[in-house]
């Protein structure tokens, strides 16, 4: 059975359908390019430079609410999508965004699994500084003041010549 429907209502399913696989694509190219800056993360902590960390750290803060800002976008716009019926309409049009949810959702996985590496090798950094400090003995910490020294024994006389 064959459903006939106005030119009106075509064109919106079309508006829909492309204004939501745009919102995808755009969600996917964010993924993509934390995942990189994850990956570029991954090598500071392991070169422990920390200027460059802090500043991927920055990144990927801004990354994640671009994430979030079009999450809020893509969530009402799903649920319109799957009310129009655009995604059963046309198959060959609907194919392109499943293949695109299916590279959001490996994106995600391959990002969540970087993010725990990285935290994995942070918290290892993280306990290795700690040993590190706990292991620094101050080696004036007995006596009063630095230039005092037990060791050498002072003077008794001085001679002064004119």
């Amino acid at each position: 059975m064959e459903q006939k429907i106005s030119k009106e209502e075509l064109d919106e399913r079309v508006m829909i359908l492309r204004k939501f696989k745009l919102l995808l694509e755009q969600q996917r190219k964010k993924f993509q390019e934390y995942l990189r800056v994850l990956e570029k993360q991954e090598t500071k902590i392991t070169e422990e430079d920390t200027d460059a960390l802090v500043a991927h750290s920055e990144l990927e803060t801004q990354i994640v609410q671009g994430i979030g800002a079009l999450q809020k976008v893509i969530v009402p716009m799903q649920e319109l999508y799957n009310k129009s019926g655009a995604a059963f309409y046309n198959p060959s049009e609907a194919y392109p965004v499943s293949q695109i949810q299916a590279d959001l959702s490996r994106l995600q996985s391959q990002v969540l699994a970087q993010n725990e590496k990285n935290r994995l090798l942070l918290k290892d950094r993280l306990g290795q500084l700690k040993k590190q400090i706990s292991d620094f003995r101050n080696p004036y910490r007995s006596l009063n003041s630095i230039y005092a020294q037990k060791s050498f024994p002072s003077g008794t006389r001085i001679q002064v010549e004119v």
